[in-house]
């Protein structure tokens, strides 16, 4: 008990034990009909004071004991009405839906006949929910009524076998003051899952706590749950399951094409959801590519449904739209590089203002001039992206030193920048595979920018710091720079904390990883040609920040991570314990979106192979990330500790905490 407390909080313990122990709390709403058949469910407890006995019971004691009237020839009947919540589709309309039978509910107590050690079941109702359907709304409410033995106990579960041939949403189900069932979820017809679906009520036992009418009904769902490991996995399932990395590649196009397969000793990585899709033809430990008109499978209740994926849709036509008329463009002009940064600004939304008209101009055709601009004008808006604040406005401002420094601490990637514990910085890199790593950072670049202080005053003063983007591509660079149309260095950039309290790149490395000659600084600039190489050393960085954040932080330690806890959480814990419940509002939908992402993200040919400096080198740089991956150094304020980015005093107050 002490551990449930621990978990719960002793208010929910409270609410438990009261829910397990009886139904004391519950207002008086019981009657006796006619036919001895009582409207909503009583304990028997409450129906010492509530039964008016018909005779010969009449003559009974008023306090008859439950188990007594229970052996009783004149055995009493309760019937209890529900309300089932269901959501509307135009599946429902189709006249296949109209030949099937219904939806067949059964209640399930929550304790054990005492004698065949059974869950006790109500009755089964039916519910042809279509002769009431409500054509427009969102959802339909449907009255059921169960009808139950006297002794039949608290409602714990529900089952519901579709009769229908298409899948059904079920919302809830509830029965006003004694039990709410919260579903959402898909319900399968029964010719394609035969097994009854089972929906527990909202009320959290941990395994040890759970009423033995539904301990079995426990095991079995995650038994469900976790599959067989065996064929492939289609839409209508809900199956969770583990598997490597090996969907990334596509072989059957040829050997430029395959990818490691992540997940294995030599390239470590998070497992994914299982798929079982049939392997490739030309390598058998690679799986098969998605058909062109399927989808990665993820079971049923993580895929997108309502206004999360009409938002998703609508995001998708404006990507394809946006990124249409620089497709043809490229393909037309053979080149699709930025030559000048006025090239990058073209992307960006702009107002077009019509000032001045021509004296020599018919009024007429300036007016027709003038609506063909337009048009011209929005039709072009409409492809381009709405220029960043950053920008907007100020042109040049994100060229600016202040501006990367205020990136590392608030952009998309603040999770990089450490404090500079060691100068010059050292490489945790193996000198025996990738030779001598020394720095080429030395005290002259950067103590001219230190307002008067030492190298070493500074790093005590803590007014220096660091993004070190070394270690992380110098494994890969030979590699990454013999592909087409790329060419990366290996950055490090040291940062000074400003009187102001901002930060100011004071000198940025860019290394190659054929040695100590291959390394270069760069600092901040004396005149235009210096200038210029000093804003290419900034975009270098920024090209650096951009792999590691997209593949490293938001990817690998972000999503791919998060998957196998999405796994195992469903296999391991049933809805009705505690811990899922608090788990359940932040895994939602995480796998359908993993998913979307090793079809078009992260795969070959993918957005970041495609548009990201890594290329086909991206999956190796992840599985390198991750052998260094610690779950206890992810969250704050391990994490800020770790990188020497912390208030001391916060730090001291979160552990009093």
């Amino acid at each position: 008990m002490g551990l449930v407390k621990e978990i719960l909080g002793q208010t929910m313990v409270e609410a438990l034990c009261c829910n397990i122990s009886g139904w004391s709390s519950l207002p008086n709403r019981f009657c006796i009909k006619r036919q001895r058949t009582v409207s909503m469910l009583p304990t028997f407890s409450e129906l010492k004071t509530m039964l008016q006995l018909p005779a010969p019971l009449s003559q009974s004691p008023p306090f008859t004991k439950l188990d007594e009237l229970a052996s009783n020839p004149l055995n009493v009947t309760l019937t209890i009405a529900g309300t089932v919540t269901i959501k509307n589709s135009k599946e429902m309309m189709l006249p296949t839906m109209h030949q099937q039978r219904g939806i067949v509910f059964q209640l399930v107590s929550t304790e054990i006949h005492s004698g065949t050690m059974e869950t006790k079941l109500s009755n089964p109702v039916e519910l042809e929910f279509l002769k009431q359907f409500k054509v427009g709304a969102e959802s339909s409410t449907y009255k059921v009524e169960f009808e139950i033995d006297s002794d039949f106990g608290f409602p714990g579960a529900i089952t519901v076998t579709n009769k229908y041939d298409k899948e059904i949403f079920l919302e809830g189900f509830s029965i006003e003051g004694v039990a709410d069932i919260v579903c959402n979820s898909w319900v399968q017809p029964e010719k394609i899952h035969p097994e009854d679906r089972v929906f527990f009520s909202n009320k959290a036992y941990l395994p040890c706590y759970t009423p033995a009418g539904l301990k079995e009904l426990r095991k079995e769902e995650l038994r469900l749950l976790r599959g067989n490991g065996k064929g492939v996995r289609k839409r209508c399932e809900r199956v969770y399951d583990y598997d490597v990395y090996n969907d990334l590649g596509n072989p059957d196009k040829g050997r430029e094409n395959m990818r490691p397969i992540l997940g294995t000793t030599e390239y470590p990585s998070p497992r994914r959801c299982r798929t079982g899709r049939p392997p490739s033809i030309t390598d058998k430990k690679c799986e098969s590519c998605v058909n062109p008109s399927g989808e990665t499978y993820v079971p049923r209740d993580e895929v997108f449904e309502g206004m999360r994926k009409k938002a998703l849709d609508v995001e998708k036509l404006k990507g394809t739209t946006r990124n249409l008329i620089p497709f043809i463009r490229t393909c037309i002009t053979k080149c699709g590089d930025f030559k000048q940064i006025s090239d990058v600004q073209q992307i960006y939304k702009r107002k077009h203002i019509h000032k001045m008209k021509p004296e020599k101009v018919a009024s007429t055709r300036w007016s027709l001039l003038m609506n063909m601009s337009r048009i011209r004008n929005n039709v072009e808006e409409h492809f381009k992206f709405n220029t960043p604040r950053i920008i907007n406005g100020a042109s040049g401002w994100c060229m600016k030193d202040e501006e990367l420094g205020r990136q590392a601490l608030a952009g998309i990637n603040p999770l990089s920048i450490k404090r500079l514990e060691a100068f010059p910085p050292l490489s945790d890199l193996d000198p025996s595979i990738y030779g001598p790593q020394k720095s080429a950072l030395k005290e002259e670049h950067i103590i001219s920018h230190l307002d008067g202080m030492s190298v070493q005053k500074a790093i005590a003063e803590k007014k220096l710091f660091i993004l070190d983007y070394h270690d992380v591509y110098i494994p890969f660079l030979n590699g990454m720079n013999v592909q087409e149309d790329r060419k990366a260095y290996a950055t490090r950039t040291i940062l000074f904390l400003t009187p102001l309290g901002t930060l100011k790149p004071i000198a940025i490395e860019l290394s190659l990883p054929e040695g100590e000659s291959s390394k270069q600084v760069l600092t901040p600039p004396m005149d235009a040609t210096s200038h210029w190489l000093w804003q290419i050393a900034k975009a270098h960085v920024c090209s650096n920040d951009a792999g590691v954040h997209q593949l490293v932080h938001h990817w690998l330690r972000t999503h791919a991570c998060m998957e196998p806890f999405i796994v195992a959480t469903h296999r391991q814990l049933s809805v009705m314990h505690p811990i899922f419940k608090l788990l359940k509002p932040h895994l939602k939908h995480t796998l359908q979106i993993n998913a979307l992402a090793r079809e078009a993200l992260i795969n070959e040919g993918g957005i970041i192979e495609s548009f990201f400096s890594p290329g086909k080198y991206s999956t190796q740089i992840i599985s390198a990330a991750y052998k260094d991956w610690r779950f206890d150094m992810e969250a704050l304020p391990a994490d800020l500790i770790r990188r020497f980015v912390y208030f001391e005093s916060h730090v001291r107050r979160v552990k009093s905490v």
